[in-house]
């Protein structure tokens, strides 16, 4: 496993995990922020702020930043990112992705299963006294990630590299020792039971990450959400590990997020940057920004 790296598998996941069942019970017509990637912030005598929902990929066709959105960004002086991936020390995160306290993943997974795991993974499977070590959180991470499409910087990096060449103040909105207590959080009966849905259902990602693209690109959280669902919906033995996927990685950060949020953005010219299903319905950004007091406007 390539360490620096991990940090992208990371947030790629917690962004599939954004819109599991229990995130679209409600018609999209219900929901609010059912749509959109941008939205503007503003207190009452204040500047206003931006919020963006990214997608976690270097796609080409993601990291094209819109006229809106650069125009937000040259209008801010604060820089707030879901993490801030420059300052993550990948090692550290790698060893904290490695029990330390005697299990194994034998624990979890028989043989058999083991074996088609390292075979998936082929060269980009670690030590063999790495990967026996390996959390199932770890393991999903490494089969979820999408197909790679060049080593180029994804939409986060892109954004953070532009708020430091623009003299932004950075500040991350998660610690990197938070995302992994995040994942931990998630019961190891999921995690295994994620693990083999997903190694199961390999040969569907790279269409999934094609429509996640597309869906993306058209500003439709609701439909983001519906692509995240639809494996619960098929198979409703796994549902309720992805709930718990959700509730961990997404409902919980959200909350988090918007808590941190809370001061910087009654000074106002901030620009936030997370992934884009922490935006949908009543408990994603906007939605719990509005609840602050603020006005939240649609831009983009």
């Amino acid at each position: 496993m390539r360490v620096s790296r991990a940090r992208r598998r990371a947030l790629r996941l917690l962004a599939l995990a954004a819109a599991a069942p229990a995130a679209v019970a409600a018609a999209a017509a219900a929901v609010p922020f059912s749509r959109g990637l941008l939205f503007r912030i503003d207190a009452s005598g204040k500047p206003p702020s931006w919020v963006f929902g990214t997608m976690h990929s270097n796609d080409a066709r993601v990291t094209r930043l819109p006229a809106a959105v650069t125009s937000a960004l040259a209008a801010s002086r604060w820089f707030a990112a879901e993490i801030l991936l420059l300052q993550a020390e990948p090692s550290a995160f790698f060893a904290a992705a490695q029990f330390d306290d005697g299990r194994r993943l034998t624990d979890h997974f028989d043989d058999a299963t083991l074996a088609q795991v390292r075979d998936v993974l082929g060269g980009g499977a670690p030590s063999p006294e790495a990967f026996s070590r390996l959390k199932p959180w770890a393991v999903l991470l490494l089969l979820a990630q999408p197909p790679a499409t060049g080593g180029g910087p994804t939409l986060d990096e892109i954004l953070i590299d532009v708020a430091r060449r623009q003299r932004m103040t950075a500040v991350g909105l998660e610690l990197p020792e938070e995302q992994v207590a995040a994942l931990d959080a998630v019961p190891l009966a999921s995690q295994a039971a994620l693990v083999r849905w997903t190694l199961a259902h390999r040969a569907e990602l790279p269409f999934d990450h094609e429509r996640a693209v597309r869906t993306w690109m058209r500003g439709d959280l609701a439909g983001l959400a519906a692509l995240a669902a639809a494996p619960g919906r098929r198979d409703p033995a796994v549902a309720p590990h992805f709930a718990e996927l959700t509730k961990h990685l997404v409902v919980n950060r959200s909350a988090q997020m918007a808590h941190r949020l809370f001061v910087p953005l009654r000074t106002g010219r901030v620009f936030v940057a997370v992934g884009a299903l922490h935006l949908y319905g009543t408990q994603g950004l906007p939605a719990l920004i509005r609840d602050q007091g603020h006005r939240v406007t649609r831009i983009g």
